[in-house]
C-alpha cells in the first residue's frame, strides 16, 4: 500500500489500476485479476476496465457481464460484500456455474469498490490455491479496493464550462454548426442518448447503427478510456456540476477518433438529477498534430523529456531512452532518481530555470556511458522541458587543447619554479636536491645524477634512485675513453638513450651498466657555464621509454639552468670548506673530562651563508679540581667575527692560567675588545664552580644568564648585572657566587639560540625554560639535541650562530677535602708532614706519603720564610692528589737558578721535580701554592734522590 501511495497523477488510471492488481495477485499467490465499473447511473451491466496476468481467451467474455446474473463481480457490488467461489468455469460467465479442475485456476476472491452511493464496481483475483483467503489477505483486497475507487474517482481533466451556457436558442445553432460540434443529451430515466447530425458524425454512428442506449455509446468507448469516462460522469451527478473530457471512440469504420466531451447535469425537482445535455467535436486533427509534433520530438537526434511541476518524467524520446533507459519504465519517475542524471547542483538549477522563466543549462558527464553532454532546461507553462545533446567529442578536443596548454604553464611553472630553487641552493647537495624535486617528477624520472669535472676526472657531487655501489663504480673516472659522459662532454651535445638496447648498441663496451644501475633510459645532458664544460648531468628512468621533440628542447633549456647553479656551488662548496676548517680550528674539538662536571656542547651556524661566526664555548680546568666555564658571541657573521672569537678565546685561556676571579678576566678581555675598533662588540659569560664548596662564581658581559635546573627539576634564570657587551663600556664588572646543589644542571647559551625575527629573547628563554623542565635526562647529548630541535626547528631559517653549553655540576665527597691551620712557625712544617702521613694513611695511599710530606715540607717552609699571615695545608683525593699551602701574602714564588755556592733556592725545583703540576692562585686573603701528583706509582728512597740530583 506504500508503494501505491507514491503513484501520483500523471499515471494514467488504467496503469494505476493494473498496478493495484498486480500487488493483489501477489498478496494471493494468484494468476490474475480484474477490475470491472458499471457505467453511468440507469446503465446496467458492470464493464472490464482493468486486467492483470489473464490471457485474452479469459478475458473477451468478462469485457461486459450483466448486472442480474451471479458472478462474483455482480453479487459483490450487489449485496456490498465480499464473494468467495472455489472453482471458475471456463465458460459463459453469465452462468455462474464452476467445475473442478478449471484452467483458469482454483477460485476467485471478489471484493466490492467502496462509494459514498454504493459500490461503483468490484476488483476480483483468481487465485492458485482451492481454500479461502485468510483474514489478512481479505484484509489486504478490501485496502486496494478502497484505493482503486479512490483513482476511480480523482478529476484528471481541468473542468470547463459549457459552450453552450450562454448561447440561446438559433445563435447557439449557428455556432455549433460553424465549428462542427454536435450537441446530446442523455435521459438517465430511459437510459437514452439522443445525438443531433453533428454527434452523429463525430462519433462515427450512423441512424440505423445507433440505437440511442447509453449502454452503445459506452461500448464504442475505447477500453484505457472508459475508467476516465465513467468515473466523471459519475463524478459530475455527484457534485450535480459539469462534465468534461477528452477520450477515443471505435468507429464502425475501424477507426479511432478523439473527441472532446463537454456537459451539464440537468436536475429536476430541485436537486434531482434526471440527465445531461452538453457538446462535443472531433478533436482528431488536433491530436494529429501533437502526435506529429510527439513523433518528431521523439526521432530527433537531440535527447528530449519532459518534467512536470512535481520534477516527474512525462516523456521521453527514443535518443533519451537509448541514454537513461526504457520509456516504459521511467514515465512518473523523479528526475533525481535516475542514475545518469544524479549530478550535483541539478535540482537547484531546475527550480532556478522555472522560477526565473529563463532557459539555463550545463555540462554533464554520464556515469553509465562515460560522455559528455550539454543539458539545456527550457521553463514551460506544465512543466519543464530538458534537452540534452551529445558532446563528447567537442568536449575531448577541448580537453585535449586545455590540457596541452595546461602542460605548457605547467611546464612555464616548473622551469619557474626550478630556477627559485636552484638560486636559492646552497652547495652542490642542495642543486642535486632541487634538480630531484622540481625535475624528476614531471618527467617520470627515476633516477638522477650530477658529476663534475676535477683534475680531468669526472667526480659525483650527488645522486638520487641509485645504489652507493653504483655510484662508487662510476664515480672518480678519467674523462677520456668514449663513454656516454664523455661524449657529451666533448661534443657538448645530449644523448638520449630509449632503451638498453639502444645504449648498448652505442657503447658494446658498457653494455652492461644499465643492469648495474637498474635503468632503462636516460638522458645525459652536459653542463655548460661561461662557455666551459662543468659537468654531466644524467636523468634516468625506471622502464624503456621515448623522448619527444618538446622534452628534449626542455631537458636542454633546464641543464643550462642546472650548469649556472653547479658552477656557482662548487664555489660555494670551496669556501664552505674553508669556513668549516677555521670554526673547527677556534672551537675546542672535544671537551676536556674533569672531576667538577660533565658536559656536552652544540654549535649552530646560521643557516645563510658560510657555517662560521664569532660564537664559541669552552671548559678549562683550574687548579684544585676547579674548573672554568665560559660562553661568548662577537656580534656578526661571518670570516672576521670568526677571527676575532680566536683571539679572545686564546685570551681567555691565557688569562685563565692566571688563575683570575671572573670579573678581572672580563676587564682584560674589554680592553682586548676596545682594541679592535667602534664597531668591534661581544658579549661573553665567564664562571668558575669550585667542586670542593659547590659554589659558581661567575660574571656577564652584556650576555644571556644561564639556564640554571635544579636536582628538583626547577628552572631558574639567576639575576645578573646588567654589565655592558665588551668593547661598548668601562669596568668594573660585578660577578655573583651561586651554590649549586650536586647534580645541578648549568645551561650556557648565546642569543641566536632563544632569539630570532618572530621571538624576542623573553619568550625564547621561556620555552628554554619549559624544554628543560620537561626533561633534564643524563644524556646530555641527547638533551642538546632536543634542546635545539625544539628551540631552532630545521625548517626555521636563522640568521645567527647558535651555541650552547649544558654541563651538570659535581661536588667532590666530604671526606675527600681535609684542611688544617698551621704556626707561622719553623715548626709548622714538621706538622704538616705529620697530618698528611695521618690523612693519606687514612686513605690508603701510603705510596704517596713520603713524597707527599716533602712536597708539604718544602711549601710549609717556603710559607714561614718569606710569607705572613695564617697558613693552612689542605689535602684534595681526587683524580689526582693535589696538596695546597695558602697564605696572607701576596708575593708569588718563582723558580730561580740557585748556584752551587747558593744555599737556598732548590725548594721550588724540588716541588717541580716532584710533582705533575704545580702553581699559584691569588685568593680572597692572600695566595695559594698547590701541587698534583697522580694517584698511582711506584715511589723509592731511590727514586726521591734521583729527583734531589735534578735539583742540585
Amino acid at each position: 500500500m506504500a508503494i501505491l501511495r507514491t503513484i501520483d497523477d500523471g499515471v494514467t488510471v488504467t496503469e494505476a489500476i493494473r498496478l493495484a492488481l498486480e500487488h493483489a495477485v501477489a498478496e494471493l499467490g494468484g494468476i490474475g485479476g480484474m477490475v470491472h465499473v458499471g457505467g453511468p447511473e440507469g446503465l446496467r451491466g458492470l464493464h472490464l476496465v482493468a486486467s492483470s496476468g489473464l490471457p485474452p481467451a479469459m478475458t473477451e467474455s468478462w469485457v461486459r457481464i450483466p448486472d442480474d446474473g451471479g458472478l462474483p463481480p455482480v453479487r459483490a457490488v450487489r449485496e456490498g460484500a465480499r464473494i468467495w467461489l472455489p472453482a471458475v468455469s471456463h465458460g459463459e460467465p453469465s452462468t455462474g456455474t464452476t467445475s473442478a479442475g478449471a484452467e483458469c485456476g482454483q477460485g476467485l476472491a471478489t471484493v466490492p469498490l467502496p462509494g459514498p452511493d454504493g459500490p461503483p464496481g468490484a476488483l476480483t483475483v483468481v487465485t492458485g490455491a482451492p481454500h479461502t483467503p485468510d483474514p489478512g489477505q481479505w484484509s489486504f483486497l478490501d485496502s486496494v479496493a478502497a484505493w482503486v475507487a479512490e483513482r476511480l474517482g480523482r478529476p484528471l481533466l481541468p473542468k470547463e464550462p459549457s459552450p453552450s451556457e450562454h448561447l440561446p436558442g438559433p445563435l447557439l445553432q449557428q455556432a455549433l454548426e460553424a465549428v462542427r460540434v454536435g450537441s446530446w443529451e442523455w435521459v438517465m430515466a430511459t437510459d437514452e442518448v439522443k445525438l443531433d447530425e453533428t454527434a452523429m458524425t463525430v462519433l462515427g454512428f450512423s441512424p440505423e447503427q445507433f440505437d440511442r442506449q447509453a449502454e452503445t455509446w459506452l461500448e464504442h468507448v475505447h477500453p484505457d478510456d472508459r475508467p476516465l469516462v465513467t468515473a466523471e460522469v459519475d463524478k459530475a451527478i455527484r457534485d450535480r456540476g459539469s462534465y468534461g473530457t477528452e477520450y477515443r471512440m471505435n468507429r464502425a469504420d475501424g477507426t479511432v477518433g478523439w473527441v472532446q466531451v463537454r456537459g451539464q447535469v440537468k436536475l429536476a425537482d430541485g436537486d434531482r438529477p434526471v440527465g445531461m445535455v452538453g457538446t462535443l467535436w472531433d478533436t482528431t486533427g488536433s491530436r494529429s498534430a501533437r502526435d506529429a509534433i510527439s513523433r518528431a520530438l521523439r526521432h530527433m537526434s537531440d535527447g528530449f523529456l519532459t518534467l512536470d511541476h512535481q520534477w516527474r518524467i512525462t516523456f521521453l524520446n527514443k535518443e533519451a531512452e537509448r541514454v537513461l533507459g526504457s520509456g516504459q519504465e521511467l514515465i512518473g519517475h523523479l528526475v533525481w532518481d535516475l542514475a545518469a542524471l544524479r549530478v550535483p547542483g541539478l535540482r537547484s538549477l531546475c527550480e532556478e530555470t522555472v522560477a526565473g522563466s529563463t532557459p539555463t543549462g550545463l555540462d554533464i558527464l554520464a556515469p553509465r556511458t562515460r560522455r559528455w553532454s550539454h543539458l539545456r532546461l527550457v521553463p514551460l507553462p506544465e512543466g519543464l522541458a530538458v534537452f540534452f545533446t551529445d558532446i563528447h567529442e567537442k568536449r575531448m578536443r577541448d580537453a585535449e587543447h586545455e590540457a596541452a596548454a595546461h602542460a605548457q604553464a605547467e611546464r612555464a611553472a616548473r622551469v619557474g619554479e626550478l630556477t627559485a630553487a636552484l638560486a636559492r641552493a646552497i652547495g652542490s647537495q642542495g642543486v642535486v636536491d632541487a634538480v630531484a624535486r622540481h625535475v624528476l617528477p614531471p618527467f617520470g624520472a627515476a633516477g638522477l645524477m650530477i658529476q663534475v669535472i676535477e683534475d680531468e676526472h669526472t667526480r659525483v657531487v650527488g645522486s638520487v634512485g641509485y645504489s652507493r655501489e653504483f655510484v662508487d663504480r662510476v664515480d672518480h673516472l678519467p674523462v677520456s675513453g668514449r663513454t656516454a659522459v664523455t661524449d657529451a662532454l666533448l661534443t657538448r651535445t645530449p644523448q638520449f638513450f630509449s632503451s638498453p638496447e639502444e645504449y648498448a648498441s652505442r657503447y658494446p663496451k658498457q653494455a652492461g651498466q644499465p643492469a648495474a644501475g637498474h635503468k632503462q633510459a636516460w638522458a645525459f645532458l652536459p653542463l655548460i657555464a661561461s662557455d666551459h664544460p662543468v659537468g654531466v648531468c644524467v636523468i634516468s628512468f625506471d622502464r624503456p621509454r621515448a623522448f619527444t621533440g618538446e622534452e628534449r628542447t626542455l631537458l636542454v633549456a633546464l641543464s643550462g639552468l642546472v650548469a649556472q647553479a653547479v658552477e656557482r656551488a662548487r664555489l660555494f662548496d670551496a669556501e664552505h670548506v674553508r669556513a668549516q676548517e677555521l670554526q673547527r680550528g677556534l672551537l675546542p674539538r672535544a671537551l676536556p673530562s674533569v672531576p667538577a662536571c660533565t658536559s656536552a656542547a652544540r654549535y649552530l651556524p646560521a643557516q645563510q651563508g658560510m657555517d662560521v661566526g664569532g660564537d664559541w664555548y669552552d671548559i678549562i680546568p683550574l687548579s684544585g679540581d676547579r674548573v672554568a666555564l665560559v660562553i661568548g658571541d662577537v656580534m656578526g657573521h661571518g670570516t672576521p667575527e670568526a677571527a676575532t672569537m680566536g683571539r679572545l678565546r686564546t685570551a681567555v685561556h691565557t688569562l685563565t692560567d692566571l688563575e683570575l676571579p671572573p670579573d678581572e678576566i672580563l676587564a682584560h678581555l674589554n680592553d682586548i675588545v676596545a682594541e679592535l675598533g667602534d664597531d668591534s662588540y661581544a658579549t661573553c659569560l665567564y664562571g668558575v664552580y669550585d667542586p670542593t664548596t659547590g659554589v659558581w662564581a661567575f660574571a656577564c658581559a652584556g650576555h644571556p644568564p644561564p639556564a640554571v635546573v635544579r636536582p628538583d627539576g626547577t628552572v631558574d634564570f639567576p639575576e645578573v648585572a646588567l654589565n655592558p657587551p665588551l668593547g661598548a663600556g668601562a669596568p668594573p664588572f660585578e660577578s655573583v657566587e651561586l651554590p649549586l646543589p650536586e647534580g645541578s644542571l648549568l645551561v650556557l647559551y648565546t642569543d641566536g639560540l632563544v632569539e630570532s625575527v618572530s621571538r624576542d629573547i623573553d619568550t625564547g628563554m621561556t620555552q628554554l625554560a619549559r624544554l628543560l623542565g620537561e626533561d633534564s635526562r643524563d644524556d646530555l647529548d641527547l638533551l642538546c639535541e632536543k634542546l635545539t630541535a625544539g628551540l631552532l626547528p630545521a625548517q626555521q631559517q636563522s640568521a645567527d650562530d647558535a651555541a650552547l653549553l649544558v654541563v651538570r655540576v659535581r661536588r667532590l665527597p666530604a671526606d675527600s677535602v681535609v684542611a688544617w691551620p698551621l704556626s707561622p712557625e719553623p715548626q709548622a712544617a714538621g706538622e704538616a708532614r705529620r697530618h698528611v702521613r695521618e690523612q693519606l694513611s687514612h686513605w690508603g695511599l701510603d705510596e704517596l706519603t713520603m713524597t707527599t710530606e716533602l712536597l708539604a715540607s718544602e711549601l710549609v717552609g717556603n710559607v714561614v720564610r718569606h710569607a705572613k699571615g695564617p697558613v693552612q695545608l689542605r689535602l684534595v683525593r681526587s683524580r689526582t692528589l693535589i696538596c695546597e699551602v695558602s697564605d696572607g701574602s701576596l708575593t708569588t714564588p718563582r723558580i730561580r737558578r740557585a748556584s752551587e755556592t747558593d744555599e737556598g733556592g732548590r725548594g721550588l725545583q724540588l716541588v717541580a721535580a716532584l710533582s705533575q703540576r704545580w702553581g699559584t692562585r691569588h685568593t680572597a686573603t692572600g695566595k695559594c701554592i698547590w701541587t698534583e701528583q697522580a694517584l698511582t706509582g711506584p715511589e723509592s728512597p731511590d727514586a726521591l734522590l734521583s729527583v734531589f740530583d735534578r735539583a742540585a
